[in-house]
Formats: structure tokens, sequence, C-alpha cells
């Protein structure tokens, strides 16, 4: 493999770059998206339909401790993007260090209280009936490996922020097929149930955080595991707090999310509801990995460009990426629009799921070929470091629109009324979106090009 160095993302072209970035990220999302979907599909199969809904009740739970480390890790891959792009390889060094410490230590707590209220938290976000007791046993054995997966998390943006998509992509393979042969060991092998699924998770974890340390640790990497930085910086430690809030918030609302979900899809079509749900969450996780893999592939080519003051360079990776965004946003709706029937067969053959699923799986991914200009327009303010107008276009889709609407609608439409929220709160949120993107372009970068 040729030596990737990160100041090839200011002097590519932009198209050809953003294939390089955002292949090897679409790779590694597709892979650790069919490693969760082929989860799924063997528990469903091999234990159970409620096997499927136990753990969707834990995942938010487990993600957004786990997004912690996202959050730190994103932020901080801003901050080291823009300081390599300025050729400050100190600050970079030294944001690595700090990310983390912080994620250690804020997550160990996080986890603590996490498997303290285990109780209290399950029934929470929907664990209730037959649910509880299966989500029990997945939740109190997949958070001891939540640390270690916030690490890989953090870990695994640095990589992309060094410019080495390709590490990353690897990242996630090496966990994802081990988790998928873990399961079969431990599920359909030594029939282990629900313990079973979630030690195989568990191990995955551990399989990631073992080559993200290797990468670190070798030559591959410009920057290095330095216990002299591990000492936090107070200015670094705010900026990383600032962006990587934006992150946390994201995770923060999809947490609630699945709980308003878990709990309103629980009330009107009790388990049978719940469980098309996750089925349709983990398309979710899915069938958008195109989309997600531009978006990744996106932040470090606008973080470095706008670092290095190449202005022109980061407006053209914002229109590139939003015309690829939606090219594939669009192939994804035509697939997912023609086959929900047999999609949702793969999951489970329970008749109750299987009438509900299809129908609720359309409204869900209505405006899909749309999402790409809200992932795009987040990760850009994002990419530069403006924390508020990130934060905003975050919230706008789950918080400001989603929320609401599934609160409202199912008092006029019953279940009906919580699918048809998706579709509308995306185009809400896009419409936003075009609105903050354009007026940056106009006030910022247009005229920084021209001096």
């Amino acid at each position: 493999m040729a030596k990737v160095s990160s100041t090839d993302l200011g002097t590519q072209p932009i198209g050809e770059l953003l294939i390089k970035q955002a292949v090897p990220a679409s790779i590694g999302i597709l892979v650790m998206s069919l490693n969760i979907l082929v989860d799924t599909i063997f528990v469903g199969n091999w234990i159970g339909p409620t096997a499927i809904a136990a753990i969707n009740v834990v995942l938010p739970v487990s993600f957004f401790i786990a997004a912690l480390g996202m959050a730190i890790g994103v932020g901080g891959s801003s901050i080291i993007s823009r300081a390599l792009g300025a050729n400050n390889q100190l600050k970079a060094g030294k944001t690595f260090g700090n990310q983390i410490t912080l994620t250690v230590i804020i997550t160990t707590v996080f986890v603590f209280f996490g498997l303290w209220y285990i109780n209290d938290l399950i029934p929470a976000f929907g664990g209730k009936g037959e649910i509880f007791s299966p989500a029990k046993i997945y939740y109190r054995i997949v958070l001891y490996g939540v640390p270690i997966l916030a690490l890989c998390m953090m870990g695994n943006t640095v990589i992309r922020a060094e410019g080495k998509p390709k590490f990353a992509m690897y990242a996630m393979m090496f966990p994802s097929v081990g988790n998928l042969l873990l399961d079969i060991l431990f599920i359909k092998i030594f029939d282990f149930g629900m313990a079973g699924a979630a030690w195989a998770t568990t191990g995955s974890y551990i399989l990631c955080f073992l080559f993200i340390l290797w990468f670190f640790l070798s030559k591959n990497s410009e920057l290095k595991i330095n216990f002299k930085n591990f000492g936090l910086d107070l200015p670094i430690v705010k900026e990383i707090g600032s962006l990587g809030f934006v992150t946390l918030v994201r995770q923060a609302i999809i947490s609630v999310t699945y709980l308003l979900m878990n709990n309103i899809l629980f009330d009107l079509g009790g388990e049978t509801s719940v469980t098309a749900y996750a089925i349709v969450a983990r398309m979710l996780m899915f069938a958008l990995f195109p989309v997600y893999g531009i978006t990744q592939g996106f932040l470090p080519i606008a973080g470095f460009n706008y670092g290095a003051e190449h202005y022109k360079r980061v407006r053209e990776t914002i229109t590139t990426a939003i015309k690829y965004g939606i090219l594939l946003a669009a192939v994804v709706f035509i697939f997912l629009m023609i086959f929900p029937d047999a999609i949702t067969r793969l999951f489970t053959q329970d008749p109750n799921v299987l009438e509900e699923t299809p129908s609720a799986m359309r409204w869900v991914f209505a405006a899909t070929p749309i999402i790409g200009i809200q992932l795009i327009g987040a990760a850009y303010f994002q990419a530069i470091g403006k924390a508020i107008p990130a934060l905003l276009l975050t919230l706008a889709r789950q918080g400001f629109f989603f929320v609401p609407l599934i609160l409202i609608l199912p008092k006029f439409y019953g279940e009906l009324g919580v699918w048809m929220a998706f579709p509308i709160s995306d185009v809400l949120a896009t419409l936003v979106t075009v609105y903050f993107l354009h007026r940056e372009v106009k006030l910022n970068l247009l005229p920084k090009e021209n001096n």
C-alpha cells in the first residue's frame, strides 16, 4: 500500500479525492451495517422476534455512551484536520492525547451509572413485558465493553482526520466479521441465547480496539500515543467539547427518539410494532451506508482545506459531496420502495411483523433522496469549527421536527402518524439546511475566495 499523507487532502482533485476518502468509509460502514443487520437476522431466526425488540431497547443506551467517544473523536478530529492543514503537528498531537483521556474517564463514569440504574433504564426505553428479561441480559454484558467501543469510535475518526481512510475501513471490517463468527459460535453452536449475542458484540469491540491500537503504535500514523499529551489542556478540551457536543447531541436525540418510539409503538401495537421499528431502524443504519460514507469522506477534506485557506476547494467539496449524496440516496430509495416485503422476511417469519413492517419502511424512507443535503450541511459546519450552526442543523430533523411530530401525529392518525413523521421531518430539515448552507457560502466562502 502506497503511503498516504494528510497533505494529499489539499492537493488532489476534489472528485477523485472524495471518492478515495468515501469509498473506504462506505465499505467500512457497509460491513459494520451488515454486521448489525446479519446479527439481527441471526437473533431473530435463532432466538426469536422478541430478541430483536430487546436489542433495539438496549441500543440507545449503549450507543449513547459509546457516542461520547465519537463526539470526542469528531470534535478533536476537526481540530486535528485544521492543525495538520496549518502544519501545526504539536497541536494535533496534544489534541489526540486529550481525546484519549477524555474518552476513558467520561465513558467509564457513564457505564457505572448505566449499570447501577439498569432496572429503571430498560423499561424507560421500552423494555416492557416479554422484552424486559432478554434486554437485561444483553444490556449488562454489552455495557462492559462500551468504553472499548468508545475508544474505537474516537480512534476511527482520528484515523480519517489523518487522511488514512483505508485503515479506518479496516478498523470497522475486522470486528464486524469477527462478530458474525462469534454469533455463530455463541448462539448457534453453544446455544448461549441472548448472552451469546451480547458476548459476540463485546468481543467484536475488543478486536476493533486491538487494530486501532496497532495503527497508532505503527509507522502508518502521523500521530503517536504520547503519555505527555494525556494531561488535559483546558483550551483544547473546550474546543473538543464545543465541536463534539454537536455529535453528542445528535446521539442524545437519537436515544430520546428510540425511547419515545419504543414506548409509543408499544402502547399502540405491543411487541409487534416495537419489532417492526427495530427492523426499520436496522435498515436506516444499513441502507444509507453510501451516503454516510460520502459524509465521512467529506469531513477531513473540508476541514483540511479550510485550515489551509483553500476556500475554493472547500466550496467545490461541498458541491461535489451533495451531488454524490443525492445520486446514491436516490438509488437506495428505489431499492427500498420495491423490495420492503422481501427485506422483512430476512428478519422473521412472524405473520404480524410481516404485515406491518413493509408499509412502515416505505413511509420511513419516503424522503431518502434529499437526506444527503442534511448530512453534508451539518458536517460542513463541524468540519470548519462552527459549533452553533452545526448544532442547530443536527437538532433540526430529530429535535425540532421529528420528536414533536411523533408526539402529535399519532393522536390523529394512530400508528400511521408515527411513520409519517419521518418524511415530513426530513423535508423540513432539508429546507433549513439549504438556507444555512447557502448563506454560509455566500457570506463566508465566496468573499474569502476573492481575497
